[in-house]
């Protein structure tokens, strides 16, 4: 570094210099109001589910003649790690785990070759199997949820005016998919008594084969005109519920419509499987993703809009309700952050001027937010987000900024007191510091490798502390180095050399001691190791002492409560369970908004009421629930 000397250059072109220091901070500024906002950082889900159904079958039959031989088909999967498969009459659930070393960029051919491998053995399970269905967009995370409810009004106007919405709300930009959640499906009901069909010599056989062959739907070719072409169809696929109720029925010599042997309605799934109350009302729920790498901000923003535009077109009783949005957590999370990191900034700063004077303190403070002006630039260039982990990392990476600059002006200082000039004393600062700062910023950045290069969602969770304090520090050496000693040279006041030059500057007490400490732990190299390594197994120990905890606990102003009946329960009783919950949680203060998923968790969401319920009710009869685990080497 003697025969470059980026000091010099820095000083010497000083109009290019101001040109950059202008330039970089007008970037800093466009890309801290386009870095996009959220609560955490994404990472990967590791796990798909896999449904399949076979109506008749016994729990005990699902779990060894369909999951058991799936099961086995996804053991070959190169980063698998465990199933949990939980089997009731007719029905079977598996949830596939892979290894939490799983590089981010396999996952999805992982997912890829077990859709293959259960493919290939779908062919292999009984006859009357339906699946198995795969679900490779687990990871899908509900941004917002919005509940649509009328008091009195049947849930097939609520799914049709749902769908409506969802079709809006696709508009908005930044939304992935809306998922309709807690749809009763329609099904139509014919009801017979065995006994009355004895007596007509009717069976049951004959009224499911009546209806098949009425039912089906067949190719009946066409007819060529000088126009269009002109199909011809068979007119018998049902359209109505009359019509399934006029389907003859022959049987023993005689023909009789379905109505007078049967009773043949319209409804809704019984029982249901998928239950969603909000504030005690049955609802519908609606739950918009959001894309890859959107400003979850301006996505919230935008759906507040829509929903409200749309809630002014319903139909009068019509209710569309915000459950929860992830916008009102990004912002909470992004601000109580913001105002640490302006504390933590107004310390440093603070500090710098009163221990290095106004002018010096200054010079240093300016490093401060023109090194976080580049690092959020390098932050919008490589695809990274306000969220709690880079900002975390803003903050332990601010005490760190100043450091670099604080040497080089102090080396600008202490050489013009011995009589050099300040167009040297810029250019001292590089050729005897800036490899020794340099060298201590690249070992600060390498303490935070394992973070870094971590292969687990840990790592990848926690990733961007190594890249956001790097970008940090390394830029805080750039910025020491060659804008520092340029702002030393215009902001120094004019500082006369003190007689006796070096000597006199380092022979004051409090040098001499700090001197004869040093000088003491180098010649008796021994003990200085020996008070190290004590030191150090004394921070081992306690480090074991303290309770360890990845991340704090969450301090969401939410409750989830879980209710779980007996085994065997119907849903219908949990169901009443739980409306007794809702009442008495109806009674108390602190409830802002309480809804109930019956049937299945959650939807994945970072939610806003105050108080919710989860709920989980047992199914109808018994289940199995095992995980199978293997391990891999």
């Amino acid at each position: 570094m003697l025969n470059f000397n980026l000091s010099a250059i820095a000083v010497r072109e000083r109009a290019v210099t101001l040109f950059f220091i202008l330039l970089m901070a007008a970037a800093g500024v466009y890309a801290f109001f386009m870095l996009g906002r959220a609560e955490d950082p994404s990472f990967t889900i590791k796990t798909l589910t896999v449904t399949t159904v076979w109506p008749g079958a016994t729990a005990r039959e699902m779990q060894d003649q369909v999951a058991e031989p799936l099961e086995k088909r996804l053991q070959e999967l190169t980063w698998y790690d465990r199933v949990e498969t939980t089997t009731r009459p007719g029905y079977a659930y598996m949830t596939v785990t892979l290894k939490d070393s799983t590089p981010p960029s396999s996952v999805q051919e992982e997912f890829y070759q077990a859709r293959k491998k259960l493919g290939d053995e779908a062919r292999k399970l009984p006859s009357g199997v339906l699946g198995p269905f795969v679900n490779d967009e687990y990871s899908d995370v509900s941004f917002a949820l919005y509940a649509l409810k009328a008091k009195g009004m049947p849930m097939r106007e609520l799914a049709r005016q749902a769908e409506t919405i969802r079709q809006d709300l696709l508009h908005v930009s930044g939304v992935k998919k809306i998922n309709i959640l807690g749809e009763r499906p329609q099904q139509i009901f014919i009801e017979f008594s065995y006994a009355k069909l004895a007596t007509l010599g009717v069976s049951a056989q004959d009224i499911v084969a009546a209806l098949q062959r009425q039912n089906v739907v067949t190719p009946a070719g066409s007819i060529d005109t000088k126009g269009p072409q002109v199909f011809i169809r068979v007119d018998g696929a049902y359209d109505s519920v009359q019509a399934i109720a006029d389907t003859p029925i022959v049987a023993a010599g005689r023909t009789l419509k379905l109505a007078d042997i049967a009773d043949v309605r319209r409804g809704y799934e019984d029982p249901p499987t998928y239950l969603i109350r909000h504030q005690g009302e049955p609802s519908i729920m609606l739950a918009a993703v959001m894309q890859e790498g959107w400003d979850g901000l301006a996505l919230g923003k935008a759906l507040e809009q829509r929903s409200a535009a749309i809630a002014r077109t319903l139909p009068l009783g019509m209710n569309l309700a915000k459950v929860s949005d992830q916008a009102v957590n990004i912002a909470s999370a992004v601000d109580e952050f913001m105002m640490k990191f302006a504390m933590a900034l107004g310390v440093v700063l603070l500090v710098c001027l009163l221990s290095l004077g106004w002018r010096v303190g200054i010079v240093v403070a300016a490093v401060v937010p023109l090194t976080l002006a580049v690092v959020f630039l390098i932050m919008l260039e490589t695809g990274r987000f306000f969220d709690r982990i880079t900002l975390g990392a803003l903050i332990l990476a601010l005490g760190l900024l100043v450091d670099d600059a604080i040497i080089a002006i102090e080396v600008m200082v202490v050489k013009m007191e011995e009589g050099m000039d300040r167009i040297k004393a810029a250019a001292y600062a590089w050729s005897h510091t800036a490899a020794p700062m340099l060298s201590g910023t690249l070992v600060t950045v390498a303490g935070f490798l394992p973070v870094g290069f971590a292969r687990s969602t840990a790592g990848e969770y926690a990733g961007n502390i190594f890249w956001v304090v790097g970008f940090a520090l390394i830029v805080s050496w750039i910025v020491a180095v060659v804008f520092t000693p340029y702002l030393g040279v215009k902001m120094l006041p004019t500082i006369k050399p003190i007689e006796g030059g070096h000597h006199a500057i380092y022979g004051t007490p409090n040098y001499r001691r700090l001197r004869g400490i040093i000088t003491f732990a180098v010649r008796h190299k021994f003990v200085t190791c020996s008070i190290v390594a004590i030191a150090f197994a004394l921070s081992g120990v306690g480090m074991g002492a303290i309770k360890q905890q990845f991340f704090p606990t969450s301090d969401r102003p939410e409750v989830l409560v879980e209710v779980r009946l007996p085994e065997g329960t119907s849903i219908e009783t949990t169901t009443a369970a739980v409306e007794k919950l809702e009442h008495w949680l109806d009674h108390q203060s602190e409830a802002k908004i309480v809804t109930s998923y019956v049937g299945r968790a959650l939807p994945g969401s970072s939610s806003r009421w105050r108080l919710s319920c989860l709920i989980r009710p047992s199914p109808r009869s018994s289940c199995l629930h095992r995980t199978r685990t293997r391990a891999r080497l």
